[in-house]
């Protein structure tokens, strides 16, 4: 049955007109008022770190000219001959990258396992006491704030050149970026099954491994795997500091000005970090999926 919408009284409907419009005209002025500040801030902070568009407007043309530099000239008729060339220094680069993954993986590793027991101590609902939570939690944050290239400096100082400083920074840091995902993990699981658990008399390290773990496992692994990836990349730079990989490699070329063999070692990074990326994610995806089937 067709019901007809009986239309307001024009000062009533001019009334409703005005309020609109008036909180629209609000809204607006909120929205400019926002996007000023932001430009102020802005340009203030711009101010403060000494940014000069001058000089990046003049010097501009050095940046694509340092890629031109690093391109090598491959002829049509001599393409593999050229190539061949410029990857004079294939087996020895990826050696090189090969230590590099290692040292990824065994930080990543080492930060994970750590992070894995730390979190449960860091967590809200699982903590032993409030001290043992605070302590761990700046720990955390400890770990997680100093970056992972000062860590490799410290390290190198202390136990010299070479992959074990690299491994040793990255597993710190990664101990503190995981911890905080972890526990924040540990915070949102169902606690019945640990309630369960703990009103049978259950200790508290049964609680966690037959009540917590089942639920958490499979985004640990997932966060562990984003990290990987992160690692990878932050492999690579260690080595600028002598920690270690073919970043070592890599500013050894930058400081000697060999660009062409600059060009081709970040081709061999960037391909190995795409190919890192593309594998995990899919692991990452199949992983959620499966929590989500559950």
């Amino acid at each position: 049955m067709a019901t007809a919408i009986q239309p307001l009284p024009d000062d009533q409907n001019a009334h409703l007109q005005a309020v609109y419009g008036a909180a629209l005209t609000q809204k607006r002025r909120q929205l400019i008022l926002g996007c000023v500040i932001v430009v102020l801030l802005a340009l203030l902070a711009a101010m403060g770190a000494e940014v000069d568009p001058h000089k990046f407007a003049t010097n501009f043309w050095k940046f694509p000219r340092y890629f031109y530099d690093m391109t090598p000239h491959i002829g049509v008729m001599t393409f593999f001959d050229d190539v061949a060339e410029w990857y004079w220094g294939l087996g020895k680069w990826l050696r090189q990258m090969a230590e590099t993954l290692l040292i990824a993986y065994v930080g990543t590793i080492t930060g994970a396992v750590a992070a894995f027991f730390l979190s449960f101590i860091a967590s809200n609902s699982l903590a032993l006491n409030s001290w043992s939570q605070f302590a761990a939690r700046r720990f955390l944050e400890f770990c997680r704030t100093v970056p992972d290239v000062t860590f490799a400096l410290i390290f190198v100082v202390s136990f010299g050149l070479g992959p074990f400083p690299g491994v040793l920074a990255l597993a710190v840091h990664t101990t503190g970026a995981l911890g905080k995902l972890f526990y924040e993990i540990v915070d949102n699981i169902d606690m019945k099954p640990v309630e369960g658990l703990r009103a049978t008399g259950a200790t508290w390290a049964q609680q966690i491994r037959f009540g917590a773990v089942p639920q958490v496992l499979s985004n640990f692994t997932s966060y562990s795997l984003l990290r990987f990836e992160i690692n990878v990349r932050g492999a690579s730079v260690m080595g600028f500091v002598g920690a270690g990989g073919i970043g070592q490699l890599l500013i050894e070329y930058v400081r000697k000005f060999y660009y062409v063999d600059v060009g081709a070692v970040l081709i061999i990074i960037i391909l190995t970090v795409m190919l890192i990326d593309y594998g995990t994610e899919k692991i990452r995806h199949r992983l959620i999926a499966m929590e989500g089937a559950r």
